[in-house]
């Protein structure tokens, strides 16, 4: 077995485990136990395949073998399993790692100010802004509206980060919207990047790619408004 498909079956197993356990911190309830340790397996799990994804982007746009020859398009493989899983790969773990250290840092978002978390930032950002350039280069919208997402993510976190006083219980917002966009961007590339592999006519199918969108801002207004609701209730 080769170095690229040793790394495809760990990523295959890492992103099984994500895409599974993602669902059960959603289901539970929120702050208990199965919660943080369902919700820890989930974001490592993320944060190993999004590792994983980002080698074999590398290994794809620079190793010395040509990956999926079946593929003739060239320029197509190297948007999808070049710098688009390089940039999914990154937004993965940039969400899974901000949404893990918002909640631990909570009390002194400082230490969110440092340069490990900005250099994350910074990276997401360059590979979104690269993948979203080469989608309009290729005619591929896709691919740029992809990682506008991306983009807007960044600055919101940035900005939560950064301003002066952020919102009472601002921290529990990130965190779910941070764990949740993890969700969306994992399974944004499971259904674009490996959907290639099984109905290549489809991969840039529109209404494929918004389903993780549509469910995951369905979540996020859920959330949100209910959050809003009980507010209100408390004040009253």
């Amino acid at each position: 077995m080769s170095l690229f498909e040793s790394i495809v079956v760990l990523h295959v197993i890492c992103g099984t485990v994500g895409l599974v356990s993602f669902w059960v911190p959603i289901a539970v309830v929120k702050g208990g136990a199965s919660h943080r340790s369902w919700g820890q397996i989930a974001a490592r799990a993320f944060m190993a395949a999004g590792v994983l994804a980002i080698a074999m982007a590398l290994l794809s746009l620079f190793g010395p073998e040509q990956r999926l020859p079946m593929i003739k398009d060239r320029v197509l493989f190297r948007g999808l399993f070049g710098w688009m899983m390089l940039y999914l790969g990154m937004l993965t773990l940039s969400f899974a790692d901000y949404g893990l250290s918002v909640v631990r840092h909570r009390s002194r978002r400082e230490a969110l100010r440092r340069p490990r978390h900005q250099l994350v930032f910074a990276a997401v950002t360059v590979s979104a802004l690269n993948c979203g350039v080469y989608g309009l280069w290729t005619g591929q919208p896709l691919m740029a509206l992809v990682a506008l997402i991306g983009l807007i993510a960044t600055a919101t976190q940035l900005f939560y980060i950064w301003r002066a006083r952020p919102p009472r219980g601002g921290h529990v917002a990130e965190h779910f919207r941070s764990l949740l966009g993890m969700g969306i961007s994992a399974y944004t590339a499971f259904l674009s990047v490996g959907l290639i592999r099984l109905v290549p006519d489809h991969v840039f199918n529109p209404v494929i790619w918004a389903i993780p969108s549509i469910i995951g801002v369905a979540l996020i207004a859920w959330f949100t408004f209910g959050r809003a609701r009980a507010a209100a209730g408390s004040l009253r």
